[in-house]
């Protein structure tokens, strides 16, 4: 079958609006009425897992965020700006690392959440962790956009999916079927 450049224009269009792109009308929309919500991997820090000592309230005993990473931060803040979210729900692992991404972002109040904290160092306790934070977002009726700052281990125990430092792969949560992804952010240049 044959199709014009214009239509092969549009259809292009919208396939790529659903893979890691910075805009997709539907994606964006999703988030703003608190359809979807956005799992965002904090924002670049050197380096893998914590150093040893690691202790939550003390950032000098972690791994923080460099200067590329508060960059790409205000940058996601602005894209979310951008497509029209100017405040939403923002919740953020307890990591310093975390905690720094969510307020850069500077479209809401910040909300320390335990079940968004890594378990890099603790591999065996992926699968409880992972279903009792999906049990804490079945339960949550967050009525507009929703925000979740937290580590990649995280959001592959609960997507499948690998994000890179600052991206967001957003999803739907259902009441009892897997977390369905319906996108990806890649990470501002």
């Amino acid at each position: 079958m044959r199709i014009g450049r214009r239509r092969f224009l549009v259809l292009s269009l919208g396939a790529a609006g659903f893979g890691k792109a910075h805009a997709s009308g539907p994606l964006w929309a999703a988030l703003r009425s608190g359809e979807a919500i956005a799992l965002l991997r904090h924002a670049a820090a050197p380096g893998s897992g914590d150093p040893p000592g690691l202790r939550l309230g003390d950032c000098s005993t972690q791994r923080n965020l460099s200067e590329e990473g508060r960059a790409q931060s205000r940058a996601i803040g602005d894209l979310f700006r951008a497509n029209g979210i100017s405040s939403a729900a923002v919740y953020s692992s307890q990591w310093c690392r975390c905690l720094d991404t969510a307020r850069l972002l500077g479209i809401g109040e910040v909300v320390p959440l335990e079940l968004l904290n890594s378990f890099f160092g603790d591999r065996s306790a992926a699968q409880q962790r992972t279903a009792a934070l999906l049990a804490w977002l079945r339960g949550q009726r967050f009525g507009g956009p929703a925000v979740l700052v937290t580590h990649q281990v995280n959001i592959t125990g609960l997507t499948g999916e690998v994000p890179d430092s600052g991206e967001m792969i957003v999803v739907r949560i259902h009441e009892a079927d897997p977390v369905q992804v319906i996108g990806q952010v890649a990470t501002p240049a």
